[in-house]
């Protein structure tokens, strides 16, 4: 009969507080089935050869990034506060066993039972006693509240380390993008150092002229003035060195001595890899802040499932065994042994709205997780997008470029050609020059650009996936 009355009642709770959670829809976002600026005929690229993974300096700097950088060891310490979070979840699914000692010593007044008492009866006014005590306390969690706020700390450990990821990639795309702005730099010293060795070898062979008496020394001035020019261009990119060095001290934790030794590391030609195939769907796998918004919204899924669970009833099972005793000699007696059992439920009846409320605020952050979801989706579908036409467009201008480089610096070739056969003056051969200078400058900018906009390509695909802690959700 006790035990009848108990589950009655429990579903009468039950009852009163239950009823199903609201429902937030969240679909998966439709994509297009290709990218639109997508190449006709993809390379057999993998995708980490977008990256400069052949430049010695990129290996050395970005090594030392990954075991030294700041930023990346937070979002780590971040997986480690996440995963420790989940084990408290689960631990917190399994009975709490504890022990306890005391000793208690009490007086008593003997006046506060009155004037006197009764005849034969006396007790003690000061009284020793030692306790010793195993207690245990589990909730069976009937109706699943802890196992949703476990599968919620979980889902977090999943958003940590797809954030973790999205951190690598960063850090990895701006080393890359500086090595190759390094190396764009070197490229452009190059064909700049060219054009003050033409303008000089003009200068001089003008003086000759000059000194002949043939040419005016305007000739040799202007082609004086051609050769500053093309030096002051060479002083400028100094500034662009200090600026990417500084970056690079930021990113990889290293001193700038040990950046500039490891950029002094001698490169293979420059290579140009074509983009890879991928498909739009594919961002959902593989983008680190897409994982992210995906676990992040499954955790306020399960949140509110334990909100939710807040309308039933929970459970409570207790128990006590130890050992009471007035003397130490008595303490292992077994008139000393106690003991308790306990048993107890509990549940909203009138609570005015309160956990209605609660669970209107969980939905409300699953409403908002789903839409950051469908933001990091539309993000990396954007960032795709605009990579893959950067790439297109940036080879585009190379190869323009390339072309206008050569065709100049034929230009001025054949007007020396010309001028040494008495078929050009100076002036043709001058004006020609100038045209070509800074040419091979703007085409090594431009190859700069091209492989700068495949590690763009390269983050904006997901980059390289690492192990990940779902197995933890398994």
């Amino acid at each position: 009969m006790r035990h009848s009355l108990l589950l009655a009642s429990t579903l009468a709770l039950a009852a009163c507080a239950g009823g199903p959670p609201p429902e937030v829809a969240t679909p998966t976002p439709v994509l297009p089935p290709t990218f639109y600026y997508a190449p006709d005929a993809a390379g057999e690229t993998a995708l980490t050869g977008l990256l400069p993974a052949e430049d010695p300096g990129f290996d050395a700097l970005a090594s030392q990034a990954l075991a030294n950088s700041p930023t990346l060891a937070e979002v780590l310490a971040r997986i480690d506060q996440a995963r420790a979070g989940a084990n408290r979840a689960g631990a917190e699914r399994l009975p709490n066993i504890g022990a306890n000692a005391s000793v208690t010593g009490q007086r008593t007044n003997p006046n506060q039972f009155g004037a006197s008492l009764p005849t034969g009866v006396e007790f003690d006014t000061e009284r020793v006693s030692y306790a010793a005590n195993l207690t245990a306390r589990w909730d069976p969690d009937i109706f699943g509240r802890l196992r949703a706020q476990e599968r919620a700390a979980i889902a977090r450990v999943d958003a940590a380390d797809a954030n973790s990821r999205a951190v690598r990639n960063a850090l990895l795309a701006e080393i890359a993008a500086s090595v190759i702005d390094w190396r764009t730099l070197e490229a452009r010293q190059a064909a700049i150092e060219e054009d003050i060795a033409a303008a000089e070898e003009l200068a001089r062979l003008a003086g000759v002229r000059e000194e002949a008496g043939i040419a005016p020394g305007f000739d040799r001035v202007r082609a004086t003035s051609a050769a500053n020019a093309s030096r002051s261009r060479l002083a400028a990119l100094e500034s662009e060195r200090a600026r990417l060095t500084g970056r690079l001290v930021t990113l990889t934790a290293q001193g700038a001595a040990q950046v500039r030794a490891a950029l002094a590391l001698d490169p293979p030609a420059p290579a140009l890899p074509a983009p890879p195939a991928a498909l739009p769907s594919a961002l959902l796998a593989n983008r680190p802040d897409v994982l992210a918004a995906a676990a992040t919204l499954a955790a306020e899924d399960a949140e509110l499932a334990a909100t939710a669970r807040r309308r039933f009833p929970t459970f409570d099972l207790s128990a006590v065994i130890g050992l009471l005793a007035f003397s130490p000699a008595d303490l292992f007696d077994e008139d000393s042994i106690v003991g308790s059992l306990a048993a107890s439920v509990a549940g909203p009846l009138l609570d005015f709205g309160r956990v209605e409320a609660e669970i209107d605020g969980a939905a409300a952050e699953k409403q908002a997780a789903f839409q950051s979801y469908r933001g990091a989706v539309y993000t990396a579908l954007g960032d795709a997008e605009a990579a893959y036409g950067l790439v297109a467009a940036a080879d585009r201008e190379l190869a323009a470029a390339a072309a206008e480089a050569a065709s100049l610096r034929r230009a001025a070739s054949l007007a020396e050609t010309r001028q040494k056969a008495g078929l050009a003056d100076f002036l043709t051969v001058l004006e020609a020059r100038r045209a070509a200078d800074a040419s091979g400058e703007r085409a090594a900018a431009a190859l700069g650009r091209a492989r700068r906009a495949r590690v763009l390509l390269w983050q904006a695909l997901g980059g390289e996936p690492q192990p990940t802690t779902r197995s933890m959700s398994q």
